[in-house]
């Protein structure tokens, strides 16, 4: 391998703008918070979170919360403190290290902005879209808090998403509207609700429009930008300002585009990251691919927030479907279709998977999927064994050797 060298990752200009956007979404919840009005709602991150705002709650996204204290390399201290409450070193280590950290009474949200503490939610809304551990960590955040939970059970290992599956999911949202009246202490308005989809629509839009540009030769933006730029995809649904942070940044990519600017100087290599990131490790393994000339450029995971089946004139059915749809509760074989049409759109060189010891759901390489794509697709393939919060599990030296075998690999491949 070439020696080591330190490669220009071209800053985005807009990232400024998005921190501002964090920064102030926090805040705005603390504030809630700290006057007890307007009320908070918990919510997942791949949750009904267009109702929650329908009704003029202040959400909050625990899961985003978690995702900092992995990016902040504090997770790894926490998560032993609820392990040693019962909660098992195997399961979700975004649960074990939030509950960790609260347990001991710490945010990296104070370093960030000045916030002591996470918000006290008045209702915890939970969607097991994404996996059972949802369930388990927002149960328990209800009884610390005394405050009411309530959930959406959705389908897994969908093939295609059909009308059975739509009125099930439908009737779920629709069935929470009563008890959100309660807490709210207001009427549900149709009209509400209808505006929060549409701008979420918007936004999802966008976020499509912002990472489609990858497809670009080079490529203006990294995956590792995006696990960084994805806030308001998150948290952000059902607002104006997700939208109008996100049209500036498009607008910088769309310029980059067009002068022929890469974010990884002289690409030679494009590759597809499937599963979770690595948050404690963004910047190095930024680094690392960068250093070779090759830019990890796409993902399934920055994906996952595209809702393109939303639609303001049929809220509650389209939500279900957008929500159903969702990459994680597919089937294999629906999976292995989506995966195999990103790399022809972004046209990769290869697929790195990442096994995420915490995260099954969400690890795609435990049943033989990178050996059937390689088989189907002739794309080569390397699959890192890691976490997305417990760096225990992470081995750098290891994540290094095989990934300059890799690109050695792809060198080839192309020779």
């Amino acid at each position: 391998m070439p020696e080591e060298k330190k490669t220009v990752r071209k800053k985005i200009a807009a990232a400024a703008d998005l921190n501002n956007f964090m920064r102030d979404y926090y805040l705005d919840l603390d504030a809630a918070a700290q006057k007890g009005s307007p009320k908070i709602a918990w919510c997942t991150s791949v949750g009904p979170a267009e109702i929650l705002r329908a009704f003029g709650f202040k959400v909050y996204f625990p899961e985003t919360h978690s995702a900092m204290l992995g990016a902040t390399r504090m997770a790894t201290d926490f998560i032993p403190v609820a392990n040693a409450m019962g909660y098992s070193p195997e399961i979700c280590s975004y649960l074990t290290a939030d509950i960790g950290a609260f347990l001991k009474g710490v945010t990296p949200l104070e370093k960030a902005f000045n916030i002591k503490s996470i918000p006290k939610p008045d209702v915890l809304v939970f969607n097991t879209n994404q996996c059972r551990d949802v369930q388990d960590w927002f149960n328990w955040y209800g009884e610390k808090f005394d405050a009411p939970v309530l959930g959406v059970h959705t389908y897994r290992g969908v093939s295609q998403v059909t009308d059975k599956h739509i009125y099930s999911i439908a009737k779920q949202l629709e069935a929470l509207i009563p008890p959100l009246e309660k807490i709210a202490g207001k009427k549900f308005e149709l009209n509400d609700l209808k505006r929060t989809v549409a701008l979420s629509r918007e936004c999802s839009e966008l976020w499509k429009k912002i990472l489609d540009t990858a497809a670009a030769k080079p490529a203006p933006i990294t995956f590792f930008d995006g696990t960084t730029l994805m806030g308001p995809a998150v948290v952000g649904r059902g607002t104006q300002q997700a939208i109008d942070v996100y049209k500036i940044l498009l607008a910088e990519l769309q310029e980059r585009i067009k002068n022929g600017e890469g974010a990884v100087e002289n690409e030679k290599y494009r590759i597809y990251w499937d599963g979770m990131p690595v948050w404690g490790r963004l910047s190095a393994h930024s680094q690392l691919f960068s250093a070779l000339n090759a830019n990890v450029l796409a993902s399934t995971y920055c994906n996952s927030w595209i809702f393109s089946a939303l639609d303001p004139e049929d809220p509650f059915n389209s939500m279900a479907r957008a929500y159903t749809e969702l990459f994680i509760v597919r089937s294999d074989e629906a999976k292995e279709s989506y995966i195999k049409n990103m790399l022809a759109f972004f046209k990769v060189d290869g697929v790195i998977y990442h096994d995420a010891k915490t995260c099954p759901n969400n690890s795609n390489c435990r049943y033989g999927m990178p050996q059937r794509l390689e088989k189907q697709t002739g794309l080569p393939s390397l699959t890192l064994n890691g976490d997305l919060n417990d760096l225990r599990m992470i081995s750098d030296e290891q994540t290094k050797t095989n990934v300059e075998a890799f690109i050695e690999q792809l060198q080839e491949h192309r020779h």
